[in-house]
């Protein structure tokens, strides 16, 4: 992405025009219809794509119509920004579908996680735009969004001033440094499980000398030492400048045979790279979450005490 002129997309305004996609699996149609609401009690007019509607097997409809639905939103003037009904499975399949000369000419705000990281990384090396890992509809919306998640959702795709510092939502343990040290970098990241799936093939993540933020779900902490060691040895981890990683929700092994725990994994994993490495934010799959910008600079940095967002996503 260093190489690719560096885009940011429109500031969302009330009254502005969101289109929602489907890119991976069908939502509840119940959850969709409340995230929907919500956006429009906020003051946003909302435009479903055909992929909200369908349901193919496990995926929202065909890779074609999936696709066919980013290209459609970013290319209409119409639409101001975009964001996923939900993640699931199914975007690793549209990454050869994408029109990125397109995006690339109609730069939008774009938000997901999840499974929806192998498209905010794809677009932002591809394109340059910056991406959001973010709330969606049926996932987050639809469920009802605290104060906390819907000031930084704010703050990153709306707000005049740098998102600043990321802090915990209250009455939560603060983030905790595995490895202390001091960062600058952009940020690039999502879900460790797609991150590593990419590996190996054109749309890999490139980190060098990026902040690498990474996040999962429900995975033993077998998978997730599979995962980082996987990263390890294509040089992914070394090459990043640091790491913050969210507290890996629902990880933790219960009632498997002896295991280690996640924190055990990351530090046996990440300590010895002798780069600054957060850990227990939030910013994955929880309720609560903090919205991040991936290409925009940031700075960690356990004397200040943490990970700073330095400049906008956004332009106006």
């Amino acid at each position: 992405m260093d190489l690719i002129h560096r885009l940011k997309p429109k500031r969302l305004r009330p009254g502005d025009t969101l289109g929602i996609v489907a890119p991976a699996s069908p939502g509840d149609r119940e959850l969709a219809m409340a995230g929907i609401h919500w956006l429009e009690e906020i003051d946003f007019q909302v435009r479903p794509g055909l992929s909200v509607e369908q349901t193919l097997g496990y995926l929202s409809g065909t890779d074609e119509v999936r696709a066919a639905d980013i290209n459609a939103m970013f290319a209409s003037p119409e639409i101001d920004g975009i964001i996923c009904l939900r993640g699931g499975y199914g975007t690793m399949r549209l990454l050869e579908l994408l029109d990125y000369d397109l995006i690339r000419a109609h730069p939008k705000v774009f938000v997901g996680y999840s499974d929806i990281t192998a498209l905010l990384l794809s677009i932002s090396q591809r394109t340059g735009l910056v991406t959001f890992h973010g709330p969606m509809v049926a996932s987050d919306m639809g469920k009802g969004v605290s104060d906390y998640t819907r000031d930084s959702f704010f703050r990153a795709v709306s707000g005049f001033e740098p998102p600043g510092p990321v802090t915990n939502p209250p009455f939560t343990l603060p983030p905790a440094f595995i490895t202390p040290g001091a960062a600058q970098g952009c940020l690039t990241g999502g879900n460790l499980s797609l991150i590593a799936a990419t590996l190996g093939t054109p749309y890999e993540i490139d980190t060098c000398g990026k902040i690498l933020f990474l996040e999962d779900v429900g995975e033993a902490p077998y998978r997730i030492d599979r995962m980082l060691t996987h990263l390890l040895l294509a040089g992914k981890l070394q090459a990043a400048a640091g790491i913050v990683v969210d507290i890996f929700a629902g990880c933790d092994a219960e009632s498997e045979p002896p295991s280690f725990t996640v924190q055990e994994v990351l530090e046996d994993r990440l300590y010895k790279l002798n780069i600054p490495v957060l850990y227990n934010l939030y910013f994955g799959h929880t309720a609560d979450k903090v919205t991040l910008p991936i290409g925009v600079m940031a700075v960690l940095d356990s004397q200040a005490g943490g990970l700073e967002i330095m400049e906008t996503a956004i332009s106006d």
